[in-house]
């Protein structure tokens, strides 16, 4: 276990803003989170749960109380009819077990390649692009919980998966913090017809390798020719969610001519087409841009505070609302 004091939020999030956080506990092991959650109950300080960084908005007054970072690392596996069964432990960095699990031909996240974060994070909010997330493999997870300051296991049932959404973060947010998470995964690949962007990819460049692999490198460069590296540009990835309509709604606007995405999970509405139509792309609001190529990804030029981001926030959740009647959520988590 790593104890650390008075170190700035920025320096642990990707989008480089927010103030000192009075303690950051990293944790090793199990037994490491029952002494952090000790800590912080001793001293009666809260606790926000953090990985990568990439999905969490700091303040300027910064955190008074513990950050909880996950270091766990591992894997372990077992044979199931035609796939393996992983164990991953939280503090894995995601994209890893995407190229892991591509290595040995299984097929259920090669879609989720670079999507960056730790594994503990991805149940959370149930990540998912290009027609895959995490729920359509996930088994369970290995939990401490803090209310009762017990080891659980949660079953893809008890974490209540939905659209960027699970139990993690909605009712029981900042509760249960991830040790490991169980993937069910397969030998095969994913079934056509793929995801729009991947197929226009396929079409424009001719390809005919749609193991797990190629489709990991398919989703490698589409995300690289629009998502910036948010090492090398301040971002916390997509920052708001995409529109989910009713049928009627999606009858309206069909007949408006907006592109409505008719799926499994419901129809929605590409938040990023929305902030495009009114004009946004590219714009440099107070310090945040948004990405030219990938609207819904908002880029930290020089933003210096919460209020900067605030702002630019605001803004653009008016324009799309004055335009289109629909209100952007934001994705990100704010470690208040």
């Amino acid at each position: 276990m790593r104890f650390n004091e008075n170190i700035l939020i920025s320096s642990l999030t990707t989008m480089r803003l927010g103030g000192p956080a009075r303690f950051v506990i990293e944790v090793e092991t199990p037994q490491d989170v029952v002494d952090a959650y000790n800590f912080a109950r001793q001293y009666n300080l809260p606790t926000f749960i953090l990985g990568y960084g990439a999905n969490t908005i700091g303040h300027d007054e910064g955190y008074n109380g513990v950050i909880i970072i996950n270091r766990m690392r591992g894997i372990a596996e077992e044979p199931i009819d035609n796939g393996l069964r992983l164990r991953i432990m939280g503090g894995e960095y995601w994209d890893h077990i995407v190229e892991y699990a591509v290595s040995k031909g299984l097929t259920g996240i090669e879609a989720l390649s670079k999507i960056p974060g730790l594994v503990g994070a991805a149940p959370v909010q149930n990540i998912g692009a290009y027609g895959q997330d995490i729920s359509q493999t996930f088994i369970s997870a290995e939990v401490f919980d803090s209310a009762t300051t017990t080891f659980k296991v949660l079953s893809k049932d008890d974490l209540q998966f939905s659209y960027r959404s699970s139990l993690l973060n909605t009712t029981q947010k900042n509760r249960y913090f991830v040790i490991s998470i169980t993937l069910e995964l397969h030998f095969g690949q994913m079934p056509r017809p793929f995801y729009n962007s991947i197929e226009r990819y396929i079409s424009d460049h001719a390809l005919t390798d749609f193991t797990p692999a190629g489709i990991r490198a398919i989703v490698s460069a589409i995300r690289a020719d629009k998502l910036p590296d948010p090492l090398e540009k301040p971002s916390a990835g997509s920052f708001f969610k995409n529109i989910y309509i009713s049928d009627e709604q999606a009858e309206a606007a069909t007949d408006k001519g907006y592109p409505v995405h008719r799926g499994q999970d419901g129809n929605k509405i590409n938040a990023g087409w929305l902030i495009g139509e009114c004009g946004l792309s590219g714009k440099l609001l107070h310090g945040i841009r948004v990405n030219e190529k990938a609207n819904l990804v908002l880029i930290n030029e020089s933003a210096r505070s919460y209020q900067d981001l605030s702002q630019a926030r605001s803004e653009i959740v008016g324009a799309v609302y004055d335009k289109f009647g629909f209100w952007l959520e934001q994705e990100p988590v704010e470690l208040v």
